[in-house]
């Protein structure tokens, strides 16, 4: 395990990463609500070595009681609207809900109408809007640092 955190250290001195300065950090749950999963692949890339957010601070909690942030993906469907709700209550103030996606801010929701509860706005106070389908790592990352520096627009 310490070689390969080793390497990771010479990986990004290699390609030029810059130390992160934030002495904050931000723990993040992930709540997919019915998205088409390309968000997800998106914050994947997020967590890997090229943007590497544990280094900015940002990290993903199993639990909604440890998260700062609850990260949401996809339009809220009707079977995913309770669990959602149950996670925001779990989670202990402040609560910062987000965004991710698209189909999250309820643009060009593909689905049945009966299925769909609606966007994320519609159900939770949002305080972090990330648009695109997806959005690029780096922006996911960019907004996600916003909120610790307190720099980010909903």
């Amino acid at each position: 395990m310490l070689s390969l955190l080793r390497d990771l250290r010479n990986l990004r001195r290699a390609i030029g990463l810059p130390a992160a300065e934030r002495p904050a950090s931000l723990a993040l749950r992930h709540v997919d609500c019915g998205s088409c999963n390309g968000c997800e692949h998106e914050l994947t890339l997020v967590s890997g070595p090229t943007v590497d957010m544990a280094r900015y601070g940002l990290g993903i909690v199993a639990s909604p009681r440890h998260a700062d942030v609850l990260l949401v993906t996809g339009p809220v469907t009707t079977r995913m609207r309770a669990a959602l709700l149950t996670a925001y209550e779990a989670m202990p103030e402040p609560r910062r809900v987000a965004a991710l996606g698209d189909c999250a801010l309820g643009c060009d929701v593909h689905g049945t109408a009966s299925e769909i509860a609606g966007r994320v706005e519609d159900v939770l106070p949002v305080d972090l809007r990330i648009p695109g389908c997806p959005p690029t790592p780096d922006a996911i990352a960019a907004a996600l640092i916003g909120l610790i520096d307190g720099t980010a627009g909903a």
